[in-house]
């Protein structure tokens, strides 16, 4: 297995279909023969999730790494009303345009594994493979529950380590085992103000939309099988209430040619900077 860690990249913006200005990560060399790889993030998040997995792709292929509207570095939506998949989806659809690529292995965590499903159906032509980390057809409403509830709370923080220290507390089973793994997903999460105050990295109003998700029954059933003929591998944390094992034993059932791998003592989601995960990985992307 080849080394894994950070990679230089290049940052890129362009115009969404309603003209909102959004940024992406563009790691590894355009004219590799090697299928590109699309990274998409959960919820809250943006591409700083993906640094050490997108260093270790980008030694042999290229690696897109977006921010959604209203994360990260990309602009925040006036209407908190296009906060859906069917606009992350459109926007995905015109960076692939505006970075030439015409298909890809996509690795989606949580929301981008939902979306990465969605692609299979929308645009089927496009995606090679897909990894889904820590998400299925079958959503635990009370693991989302308690995304919402943090994505509610509006802190504010007067340091770094405040912000890890908050992290730890409510979150223990996030996939951190040294103080050092703590104040990068609190650097992956929130961003320094002008005035000195730290805090989350996305526009409150994406919870107005999310927060609907839990008055409605989430079957994806239709999006995972849209997945059957394709190389998919699925990443589970042993301690995840949003994909139960339960519902990653139907899910093997359902697609058989479908690879696995959980990662012990965490909980949602996995960083897929561990050891079993890349080489899983590796293999998944080998297949093509």
């Amino acid at each position: 297995m080849t080394n894994a860690g950070p990679a230089s990249y290049r940052e890129r913006e362009f115009s969404g279909q309603d003209g909102l200005r959004l940024y992406f990560r563009d790691y590894g060399d355009p004219g590799t023969s090697k299928t590109p790889v699309l990274c998409l993030s959960g919820v809250s998040r943006n591409s700083k999730d993906f640094s050490f997995l997108a260093g270790h792709l980008a030694q042999s292929r290229r690696v897109i790494c977006p921010d959604y509207r209203g994360r990260g570095r990309s602009a925040y939506d006036s209407d908190w009303r296009h906060y859906i998949p069917q606009t992350y989806i459109d926007d995905i659809r015109h960076m692939l345009i505006v970075c030439g690529m015409h298909r890809v292995q996509v690795i989606g965590t949580s929301l981008g594994g939902i979306l990465a499903m969605i692609m299979a159906v929308a645009m089927p032509g496009m995606v090679e493979g897909v990894v889904l980390n820590d998400i299925g057809p079958e959503v635990g409403m009370d693991g989302l529950g308690v995304i919402v509830d943090y994505m509610k709370t509006d802190a504010s923080f007067d340091d770094w380590d405040a912000v890890a220290d908050y992290l730890r507390q409510n979150f223990p089973d996030l996939p951190a085992r040294s103080a050092g793994d703590w104040l990068d997903i609190a650097h992956n999460t929130h961003r320094e103000t002008e005035d000195g105050k730290i805090i989350r990295d996305w526009d409150p109003a994406i919870v107005r939309q999310f927060e609907n998700a839990l008055t409605d029954d989430l079957n994806l059933w239709p999006q995972f099988m849209a997945l059957s003929g394709l190389p998919v591998l699925t990443v589970r944390g042993a301690k995840s209430a949003i994909l139960s094992e339960k519902t990653l034993g139907l899910m093997a059932q359902a697609l058989p040619a479908m690879a696995q791998v959980t990662v012990d003592d965490c909980g949602h989601p996995p960083s897929l900077s561990e050891p079993n995960v890349l080489e899983a990985i590796d293999a998944h992307l080998a297949q093509a």
